[in-house]
């Protein structure tokens, strides 16, 4: 079986596939910066075996990472329980992406998870949606190739600066809004970040769409906040994916194994 992780700035999402290629087990953790080896071989045989999972199933494993020192300790536990040496998404993997920006070395490793991704489950031209830690917004072409995109603050980024860069509002999180005009302040902000975001996103597909020609195929979002924001979205046929990156690493692994 083959263990996928995705390490982003606040979660870690570990998903395993079976040999047909189905996502069997998942799980979600906080990203730790200061969590070392052998406390992930914990976290991950734990979760394995609540799973109903053997990790001695576990027989190869990919790592999309935007945090280094994640990285290495994850690696060195998947090394050490394993006996396995991961393979780890970045310059040198083939991806079958053209990345067409200006340095193709600097694309993150989730947004290249995430490109191919759509190129192999999707139909082409699409745009991608992120929503996580940042939101981000970026195009594939008919032909496979990443376009570029566009990141922006994340949604519990904004409601962050919003609380300390002010002297009287408070530290909220998201919720449900029922109007976009707030009456009292914790609607307000609530209707400022959230229903912001999906009309920024809206704006960015309309504006996507135009510059890549008005016939995109397919919008597929993801990212732990997408299920927050997209309900706010008037764009319609927004597919919702928890599982893209994944799924572009499991694509990413079969090409090079």
């Amino acid at each position: 079986m083959l263990m996928t992780i995705d390490v982003g700035n606040t979660n870690t999402v570990f998903g395993v596939f079976d040999k047909n290629d189905e996502l069997v087990f998942g799980m979600r953790i906080q990203t730790n910066a200061s969590r070392m080896a052998d406390e992930y071989t914990a976290l991950i045989a734990g979760h394995l075996r609540l799973g109903s999972l053997d990790p001695k199933e576990i027989n190869c494993a990919i790592i999309s990472s935007v945090v280094p020192p994640v990285t290495e300790q994850i690696r060195t536990s998947l090394r050490r329980f394993f006996g396995i040496d991961s393979m780890i998404v970045g310059p040198g993997v083939k991806t079958g992406l053209n990345i067409r920006i200006d340095d193709p070395a600097t694309l993150g490793a989730d947004m290249c998870c995430a490109g191919v991704a759509a190129k192999n489950y999707y139909t082409l031209p699409c745009i991608i949606i992120d929503l996580g830690t940042a939101s981000k917004v970026f195009a594939v072409n008919e032909r496979g190739d990443f376009l570029g995109g566009v990141i922006s603050v994340g949604v519990e980024m904004a409601f962050s600066a919003l609380s300390s860069g002010t002297a009287a509002l408070p530290l909220i999180t998201g919720g449900e809004v029922d109007h976009a005009i707030g009456t009292n302040t914790v609607d307000s902000m609530r209707a400022g970040v959230i229903v912001g975001m999906a009309s920024m996103m809206d704006g960015f597909i309309e504006r996507f769409t135009e510059e890549m020609g008005g016939d995109i195929k397919t919008i597929v979002a993801t990212g732990g906040y997408s299920p927050l924001v997209l309900p706010y979205c008037r764009t319609k046929n927004i597919i919702y994916d928890a599982d893209l990156l994944l799924k572009g690493m499991l694509a990413i692994y079969k090409k090079n194994k």
